[in-house]
């Protein structure tokens, strides 16, 4: 009996690549393992000894599998079954209500079971799922011959899906000179926040709604809200560089405080405007550690021609390790009409530590 029991093992051992899903190149290579995902550009099929194994879907010629693969077709159908290639090069899925032939180039993606259960929970996560972002903080002080504090606090957060995005964002600046005989002794206290959502309506062509908020105390502006929306268009999408042209209306409403200046007193006044909105955003990732941001919007007054509002935001965040990385935020807000005797050019640069997080 022990010839036999040994014999069992044998053939057992032998047969185990039988079950394995099994892909064979045009070239004659072949492949055992499990396919875990197919686009139609490329195939990845997990190895005992090579690991992940990425090949080109093009170069596959036979293509068997033992466990369940979910296929998507051109015309928006799945199929879901153990598949293999037959002569005339379709595949044939057996399904629950029978055999299905399926032309291999009308196939857009393969999964397994793990890979759609995965894509599936992406297209419906929670609201509390797929966050990223950072906050950034620095702190500036000064004492003896100068007397002066800084500090500087900057958040940004983004939650993306496959059909939409929420970003958020937040900067605060804050400085004084306490220097005895000072003229000023605030020298900055402004803060700038505000979100915005994109929807996807096809590959390229999104719609988009933002509402900002602005306060700057120099400036004596008490509140700037500006709401607003339109479409975007996306140019780049590829993996390193991304980049977004926007075009749209918002709404702008300003309140000022009163203001004395050179012995003028202008009184506290608001106003509001419809104005276009005009922008650009790139991000690119400069190397492996640090990525690079840029944000151009300009608002032309709708109701009163020649008077417009520029930003113009650039930030790079270099990572130190898994958390911790380096951040530089450079800000430029230019208004045509600002109150008497204030300047129309706001400049606002920090940099600090970068706390990220992802959930």
């Amino acid at each position: 009996m022990k010839w036999l029991t040994l014999l069992v093992g044998i053939l057992a051992f032998l047969s185990l690549p039988v079950f394995a899903d099994q892909i064979v190149l045009k070239n004659g290579d072949r492949l055992s393992g499990t396919i875990l995902k197919s686009d139609d550009k490329s195939l990845v099929m997990k190895t005992e000894f090579a690991g992940e194994v990425t090949v080109q879907w093009a170069a596959v010629e036979q293509l068997t599998s033992t466990q369940s693969l979910h296929l998507g077709l051109k015309d928006g159908k799945t199929v879901a079954g153990p598949v293999s290639t037959s002569a005339d090069n379709e595949v044939v899925a057996a399904s629950a209500s029978g055999p299905v032939n399926v032309p291999k180039d009308t196939i857009v993606t393969i999964r397994n079971d793990a890979e759609e259960a995965s894509y599936e929970k992406s297209l419906h996560p929670s609201f509390m799922t797929g966050w990223a972002g950072g906050a950034n903080v620095g702190f500036a002080l000064t004492r003896g011959n100068s007397k002066t504090k800084n500090i500087a606090l900057a958040f940004t957060a983004a939650r993306k899906t496959s059909n939409d995005q929420l970003s958020l964002y937040a900067n605060s600046i804050y400085a004084t000179n306490d220097a005895p005989g000072a003229n000023l002794s605030t020298t900055a206290n402004a803060v700038q926040g505000g979100l915005r959502y994109d929807r996807n309506f096809v590959s390229r062509l999104f719609g988009f709604g933002k509402i900002d908020f602005e306060t700057d105390a120099l400036q004596d502006l008490d509140l700037r809200s500006s709401l607003g929306g339109g479409l975007g268009l996306h140019v780049i999408q590829s993996a390193p560089t991304t980049l977004d042209l926007l075009m749209g209306i918002n709404y702008t409403h300003e309140s000022y405080s009163a203001t004395q200046n050179a012995g003028t007193l202008t009184p506290a006044f608001t106003r509001s405007f419809p104005a276009a909105t005009v922008g650009e955003i790139l991000t690119h990732k400069w190397h492996a550690s640090t990525t690079l941001t840029q944000r151009l919007y300009f608002y032309p007054d709708l109701s009163d021609r020649g008077e417009y509002r520029g930003t113009f935001d650039f930030g790079t965040v270099t990572r130190l390790s898994k958390w911790l990385g380096w951040q530089n935020a450079f800000g430029d807000i230019y208004v045509t009409n600002p109150p008497a005797g204030k300047k129309q050019n706001d400049i606002l640069y920090t940099t600090g530590l970068n706390l990220s997080f992802s959930h």
